[in-house]
């Protein structure tokens, strides 16, 4: 938990809370899901100044794909700097389970799986999808945040 001196006390900050959804539907030309189409990328939170955040994510909906489809959570320039790479192929993510590194395999977790980051300058938290098209399926993400700068602030999208 992060702290603000006031009036010279130490006063506790909860964390704030922000929700999205990643809606798959790679069969369609430039949508979530089209690995090589516009879509790509797509932001999953709008993250406006600096922010302290951790992610967690689950599906929703077994996630449907071609073979060697791979997701990764990230920002611009470093997409698989929040969820490592996950090769669905590998590590198919269905239902009910946790997505929070290559190989997800439960529908529990210690939330000390969910890494704590600083990201400055409004560095969107975005979704990629690579090699092959991920069809269909839903996965469902919850960021605890506190702002750091005067202007931070996290937005969930709906990325689908």
């Amino acid at each position: 938990m992060i702290g603000m001196a006031q009036g010279g006390a130490y006063a506790p900050v909860e964390p704030r809370v922000s929700r999205a959804t990643a809606t798959f539907a790679g069969a369609t030309p430039n949508a979530l899901g089209d690995h090589d189409g516009t879509g790509d990328g797509a932001a999953v939170f709008t993250v406006t100044g600096s922010v302290v955040v951790q992610v967690f994510a689950y599906c929703t909906t077994n996630l449907g794909f071609t073979a060697n489809a791979t997701i990764e959570l990230g920002i611009a320039g470093s997409t698989a700097s929040v969820i490592a790479q996950t090769d669905l192929t590998v590590a198919a993510l269905i239902a009910q389970e946790i997505w929070h590194d290559a190989t997800p395999d439960a529908e529990i977790e210690l939330s000390s799986v969910a890494k704590e980051f600083f990201i400055t300058d409004g560095n969107d938290i975005i979704i990629t999808v690579g090699t092959a098209n991920v069809n269909s399926g839903v996965i469902a993400f919850v960021a605890t945040w506190y702002p750091l700068s005067t202007d931070g602030l996290i937005t969930g999208n709906d990325a689908s």
